[in-house]
């Protein structure tokens, strides 16, 4: 169930899960082992005992992040499998699940214990969603949550199939979907958030829905967000 990805870098595909409207996506997790050995838990899926097995036996799970606001649905099962564990989560979410007790908000400034690993932007400025894109530099992988999708042809049936058509959800390769481009507010700040992103040395993008982009990840993030004109 752990695929390795890169240097000190697994991802994980879970069940799909289904959201508004009925729309079904699959979801995907990465875990990151630190430098300290200890485990930093990205966008986590539901937790099944084959898949505890695999993680305990990788290394202690410190940090469990919730990337955006949108991506919070198993946090409670996994707050209970790991006591110790910290819970991390994007701009907006504290506020909606005030049943978990959240160690930070995130933000533009990593953490400390992960800081020197693992960079960080916030792009809070969207109507839809809050997301916090970030950037493992030891495998060169930067990691987003929905605002990069692609879901397969034939994926979605009847007016959803069309939905996700014209949104652009399903193309040729992963992009970004009409409904969060025009729910940004201020274009300006989402264009200096995105230079930043793209300064990274990036070698590989991951998406929660869809496939990586394993080669060129730098000049692939251009071309997905030359709406932007950055």
């Amino acid at each position: 169930m752990l695929d390795p990805f890169g240097q000190d870098i697994w991802l994980v595909n879970g069940p799909e899960v289904v959201a508004a409207m009925g729309f079904r996506y699959p979801t995907r997790m990465a875990i990151v082992r630190l430098e300290n050995g200890d485990l930093w838990v990205w966008s986590p899926v539901a937790l099944e005992h084959g898949l505890k097995w695999e993680i305990d036996n990788l290394g202690p799970v410190r940090h469990i992040v919730a990337p955006n606001s949108l991506h919070h649905v198993f946090l409670s099962d996994w707050a209970k499998a790991y006591p110790d564990a910290r819970l991390y989560a994007a701009p907006g979410l504290a506020e909606k699940r005030k049943d978990l007790r959240f160690a930070a908000k995130l933000g533009d400034a990593p953490e400390a214990e992960w800081g020197d690993e693992i960079a960080q932007v916030a792009l809070t400025d969207n109507r839809i969603t809050t997301e916090v894109v970030f950037f493992h530099r030891a495998s060169a992988t930067v990691l987003f949550t929905d605002l990069l999708q692609q879901l397969p042809v034939g994926w979605f049936k009847g007016w959803r199939a069309i939905v996700a058509r014209l949104d652009g959800m399903v193309g040729l390769e992963p992009g970004v979907p009409k409904k969060f481009r025009v729910a940004f507010t201020d274009k300006d700040k989402t264009r200096g958030s995105v230079r930043r992103i793209l300064s990274w040395p990036v070698h590989a993008v991951v998406i929660a829905h869809g496939a990586p982009v394993t080669t060129d990840g730098r000049a692939f993030l251009k071309r997905a967000f030359a709406w932007l004109d950055v």
